[in-house]
């Protein structure tokens, strides 16, 4: 039998899979993969968060997995590191290898890297993900020693490259980062599609929980969480001294920070929540999260004649179409 037959492939789509692990985490590395909208926060969460995590005394690798290549920025200061796709570029014209000296730096226990893009126009994005999980695995990616590797995704954009933990299980679990506005949670809600979708095909990678940025209090985020049915692992305000702090690119995951205990709180949670299978939300089910009035919910579509698209009268011509009875 062909391995295309489309007998068999039919009976395999018709298979129920497994139930999603819902017991605690058992690998030694938990590769956590964290999506969110564009300025929805999750750099900037992310940078606190695995701070807190190593001055908590556990080891951990932040990989930036944007084009934006800004998710390091807030750990060291603002600068900018070399990216994983341009300097395998330029070594190769070289004729050198890329060492991981020349990708990966640290700040006071956390080791972070970008796996960059292609400069605007001439590349695809998702495509340079996968070729910098490549150069990773050359690195040696698979016997590096940390406690936790978490992986900074753009959601909005949703070509394969970015959805490679999701569809090849090489994380265990996914966090969303939302506020409380409909873009952010679209996006949220996108990124559970594609976790069920590829439960649905077998994989076994589930939703551990959202994180709440920005929050004003308006309660449309945990109405989705509870809605979809995932957790919410932390809510951060919409504070005017966060938001200075973060556009100085100053970390405020510490201890001695007014603002550590949030970070300490969702360090614990991260590490203890089990992946769970969502329940996305459909269009309609999204915008009832919001009043009417807010979204455009009680707009009506109006369908548009022919008459409409030329601005004009418009008197239908018979067709010249030849139908041919049915024999």
């Amino acid at each position: 039998m062909s391995m295309y037959d489309p007998e068999r492939l039919r009976e395999e789509a018709r298979q129920e899979p497994d139930p999603v692990h819902t017991g605690p985490v058992t690998k030694e590395t938990q590769i956590i993969a964290i999506y969110g909208k564009g300025g929805s926060g999750k750099s900037f969460a992310l940078a606190n968060l695995s701070y807190m995590m190593a001055q908590q005394g556990k080891r951990v690798l932040l990989i930036g997995c944007d084009p934006k290549s800004d998710t390091t920025s807030l750990l060291f200061g603002g600068k900018a590191t070399p990216t994983i796709i341009e300097t395998s570029s330029a070594k190769k014209l070289a004729g050198e290898e890329v060492r991981i000296e020349d990708v990966c730096f640290q700040r006071d226990g956390v080791f972070a890297m970008e796996l960059g893009g292609p400069e605007v126009g001439r590349g695809c994005g998702g495509r340079g993900i996968i070729h910098g999980f490549e150069t990773l695995e050359k690195l040696g990616f698979h016997e590096w020693g940390f406690d936790y590797v978490l992986l900074d995704f753009l959601g909005d954009v949703v070509c394969g490259g970015f959805g490679l933990p999701i569809a090849r299980d090489m994380c265990q679990k996914v966090i969303v980062v939302a506020s409380n506005d409909l873009q952010s949670l679209y996006v949220a809600n996108n990124v559970c599609k594609a976790v069920e979708y590829f439960r649905k095909m077998g994989g076994n990678v589930g939703v551990a929980g959202i994180l709440i940025n920005k929050d004003d209090g308006s309660g449309e985020a945990q109405a989705f969480a509870r809605a979809v049915g995932i957790p919410e692992l932390i809510s951060i305000p919409a504070h005017e001294d966060i938001r200075k702090k973060s556009a100085n690119y100053q970390i405020i995951g510490t201890s001695e920070s007014q603002w550590g205990v949030l970070f300490e709180q969702l360090a614990e949670n991260v590490a203890n929540a089990p992946p769970v299978r969502p329940t996305p939300l459909d269009q309609d089910g999204l915008l009832a999260l919001f009043k009417p009035e807010e979204t455009g919910g009680n707009v009506t579509l109006r369908p548009a004649s022919q008459a409409d698209m030329r601005g004009a009268a418009y008197v239908a011509k018979p067709s010249l179409e030849v139908v041919y009875d049915a024999v």
